[in-house]
C-alpha cells in the first residue's frame, strides 16, 4: 500500500452505529507534495565526496553558486515531525535537492548518491514519503522500476533537462514507465549557475522561475504530445508561465488550454499569485507544497474549500487517481463513511 492511501480517523464505519449525514464532508488526507529532507545516509555520501556537490561538515559546495551554510535543525528528522504535525500534515512527500546537481554526475558517482537518497529517503517515519530520482547520465528504466516498486509515489526531473525535445527524447524511457505506472512526474528546479557577483537570492527569484516557465512551456509543446496520460506536476506554480497566456496568444497563436493532467505547486506564493493563477487555470489543477525547509506553507486567503481542494482534494487526484474516483463513488453510494 502507498503511503498516501491512509487517512486520518480511517474509513470504516463501526458495526452498528448510525448511519452519517450525507452532508458530512469525507475525511481526507492533509498533503504537501514538495519538501525536502536530506536523510542521513545521503549527508555521510556527500561528507565523503572529494568534489562537488559534497558536504564539509554543514557546508554545502555547488559549482556554480557559493557555498552554503546548512542549518543541522533543517534536515533533523524530529525537528520536520514536529513541522508536519503542526502544519496538519498526513503525508509530507521529500524529493532530492535537484539544484545539487546528483541526477547529472556521471553514472557511477551519481549511483552511489542516489542509492543513499531512496535508502534514506524511503526509511523516513511517517507522514513523510518519497519522490524517486534518476541518473541522467545514464538512463535506467527499470531501476525507475524498482523505486516505484519500494515505495515511491512517482519521479521527480529537474527542469533544466525538460527544456526542449531533446531533452524529451534523452529521458522517454522514465516517462513511458510512469505513463504505463499511472505515476506522476514532479518537476522542480534544477542546477543554477550565478555570476560571482550575483547576490545569494538570484537563483531562487531569477533563475529557478525562469526554469520553471520555460518547462511549463515545453511541456506543451514536446512533452504532452508524446506522453498523453502522464500526470504532471510544476514546482513554484511553473513561474507563473501561465499568466502569459495573453501574450502566448498574441505571439505566437497559441490559446490557454486547461489540462487536467498538469497540475501547478504552490510553494512560495501567496494569495495574490494563486488567485491570479486560478482565473486562469482553475482551482483544480493547484496542489499544496511549501518546499520546507527553504520556504515555510504560505496558506492562501481564498476560503475553506479552497483550502480542502489545494490539500487533498487535487493532491489526491494527482498522486493516485483511480483511488480518489473509487473513493467517491463509494461515498456517493453509501458503502464508505464520511465520518
Amino acid at each position: 500500500m502507498n503511503r498516501f492511501s491512509c487517512t486520518r480517523g480511517g474509513r470504516g464505519a463501526l458495526a452498528g452505529a448510525p448511519a452519517p449525514h450525507p452532508a458530512t464532508p469525507a475525511p481526507q488526507p492533509a498533503i504537501d507534495i514538495h519538501q525536502h529532507l536530506w536523510p542521513e545516509t545521503l549527508v555521510t555520501a556527500l561528507r565523503g565526496r572529494q568534489t562537488p556537490p559534497r558536504l564539509r561538515g554543514w557546508t554545502l559546495e555547488v559549482d556554480g553558486v557559493p557555498d552554503y551554510e546548512v542549518d543541522p535543525r533543517d534536515h533533523d528528522v524530529t525537528v520536520r515531525l514536529a513541522e508536519a504535525a503542526a502544519d496538519g500534515l498526513d503525508l509530507a512527500l521529500v524529493s532530492l535537492s535537484a539544484p545539487l546537481g546528483i541526477e547529472s554526475l556521471p553514472p557511477y558517482e551519481a549511483q552511489e548518491l542516489l542509492d543513499a537518497y531512496h535508502e534514506g529517503s524511503l526509511a523516513l517515519p511517517a507522514p513523510f514519503g518519497a519522490w524517486a530520482a534518476a541518473c541522467l547520465t545514464e538512463i535506467d528504466a527499470p531501476a525507475l522500476e524498482r523505486r516505484l516498486d519500494q515505495g515511491c509515489v512517482g519521479l521527480q526531473l529537474p527542469a533544466t533537462t525538460l527544456l526542449g525535445l531533446e531533452g524529451y527524447e534523452r529521458v522517454k524511457p522514465l516517462l513511458d514507465t510512469l505513463e504505463a505506472r499511472r505515476r506522476p512526474l514532479f518537476i522542480h528546479p534544477g542546477p543554477a549557475v550565478t555570476a560571482g557577483d550575483s547576490p545569494a537570492w538570484w537563483p531562487a527569484i531569477v533563475s529557478y522561475p525562469q526554469q520553471m516557465h520555460a518547462a511549463w512551456f515545453a511541456f506543451r509543446a514536446y512533452g504532452r504530445p508524446r506522453h498523453p496520460g502522464l500526470r504532471a506536476c510544476f514546482a513554484m506554480l511553473a513561474g507563473l508561465a501561465p499568466l502569459h497566456g495573453e501574450r502566448a496568444a498574441s505571439r505566437a497563436g497559441l490559446r490557454t488550454v486547461i489540462d487536467e493532467d498538469a497540475f501547478l505547486e504552490i510553494s512560495s506564493y501567496g494569495t495574490r499569485a494563486i488567485d491570479a493563477t486560478v482565473r486562469v487555470l482553475g482551482i483544480d489543477v493547484l496542489v499544496n507544497g511549501s518546499d520546507r525547509p527553504y520556504a515555510g506553507p504560505v496558506p492562501p486567503d481564498l476560503g475553506e474549500a479552497a483550502s480542502r481542494a489545494l490539500r487533498s482534494t487535487n493532491p489526491l487526484r494527482l498522486l493516485d487517481p483511480i483511488k480518489e474516483v473509487s473513493d467517491e463513488l463509494a461515498i456517493a453510494s453509501g458503502t464508505q463513511s464520511r465520518a
